[in-house]
């Protein structure tokens, strides 16, 4: 069946819309990708997140207002994106405005019967509160579907997500799973460059190729607590936003833009490649996905900290860099129909497994009955 996924992340760049063809084949699943869209937030929407979310402190009525307004952008990326397909359902990871993984808070806006309302068909949601409800942080969900279509029994991997937030999951050979947030990853370099220079990131690390890392600077944000502390663990803006960079101004406001990028740059690439050494994984390949995938000098300073690993975009796994999150919510939203578990507790820290999501039902009695002919079909 034609499904679609919708996925807002940590750089607030837009909601990444893919409409995707997915079947059922013995514990995994096929998967094409037929259409895929960055559509950005309008400038006043994505201002009203940007002073909802931490360091701001927001408010009731504006995170009212913005579940609504949110789920019309959603609702818009996803009509955008089905064309004249009507999609049989829409998995919906919406956006997080609040993270807690620690005390199982996580909140994600954008009303998913907005999005029924607009599209006609059962929207999936809220993949995160089971995983929380069960003692788990809530984070990080897609290393269930890295499992499912990226391990390989001959080898041992790293499937590398590199958004706002970096995050890894651990596919040894063995079989077994383990993932978690590494800490930034396009976050930092985003709100440097935007407060520098007003651009709203920097595209290709051109700006990164140019400078220095600064050794203090970087010794400095490294002492952060949050890279030596074991998993699992998730993070997100509440610590790694701009009140991160506001407390490291003495080191970085001496550097120029360029170094500054360079920092930061390498703070991304040496924090993950240490969270997965002191994991004790060395990887046999490193597949990477996320709009810091097509960060040309973040991909060469990885490459040099992982040493002998090949480095490879999640593009030659059939999963394009950019549309692999959305694409994953469709599997989750697929998994959420069959009411199977969805979450990896040894990633999460949840007390047991949990079948994931919520569903706002669109006609859900014939769409179940045609999940179920397709799984017997697989």
């Amino acid at each position: 069946m034609i499904a679609i996924g919708l996925m807002s992340g940590t750089s607030l760049d837009g909601i990444d819309a893919a409409l995707v063809r997915i079947a059922p084949r013995a514990a995994s699943y096929d998967l094409e990708l037929l259409h895929f869209a960055t559509v950005p937030y309008s400038t006043e929407l994505r201002r009203e997140l940007l002073a909802a979310l931490p360091p701001n402190a927001g408010s009731t009525a504006a995170v009212a207002r913005l579940h609504r307004a949110v789920g019309v952008a959603l609702a818009g990326a996803a009509k955008a994106i089905a064309g004249e397909i009507a999609p049989r359902f829409i998995a919906s990871h919406g956006q997080t405005v609040w993270h807690d993984g620690a005390r199982s808070t996580t909140l994600q806006i954008g009303d998913p019967f907005v999005i029924r309302e607009a599209v006609g068909a059962t929207v999936c949601y809220d993949f995160r509160s089971a995983d929380c409800a069960a003692g788990g942080h809530g984070a990080p969900l897609v290393p269930y579907v890295d499992a499912l279509l990226l391990r390989d029994p001959n080898e041992d991997r790293v499937a590398l997500n590199l958004g706002g937030i970096a995050n890894v999951t651990l596919l040894p050979r063995d079989g077994s799973v383990v993932a978690f947030d590494t800490g930034p990853a396009n976050v930092l370099l985003d709100a440097l460059v935007a407060q520098r220079t007003g651009a709203e990131f920097d595209r290709d690390g051109a700006v990164a190729s140019r400078g220095r890392v600064d050794g203090d600077a970087l010794a400095a944000m490294l002492a952060d607590p949050y890279f030596s502390a074991l998993p699992p663990k998730t993070t997100g803006r509440e610590r790694f936003g701009a009140q991160f960079l506001a407390q490291h101004a003495a080191e970085l406001n001496k550097l120029s833009i360029e170094d500054g990028a360079a920092t930061l740059t390498e703070l991304t690439a040496a924090t993950i490649a240490d969270a997965v050494t002191r994991y004790g994984f060395t990887p046999a390949r490193v597949i990477v996905s996320g709009g810091g995938a097509r960060n040309r000098t973040l991909l060469d300073r990885l490459s040099a900290h992982f040493g002998g690993a090949a480095m490879e975009l999640s593009d030659r796994h059939g999963l394009p860099a950019d549309a692999k999150e959305a694409i994953a919510f469709v599997v989750l939203g697929y998994e959420a129909l069959r009411e199977r578990v969805g979450n990896v507790p040894a990633a999460t820290g949840a007390s047991h497994p949990a079948v994931l999501g919520a569903i706002a039902p669109h006609g859900l009695s014939g769409l179940l009955r045609d999940v179920e002919r397709e799984c017997a079909d697989s």
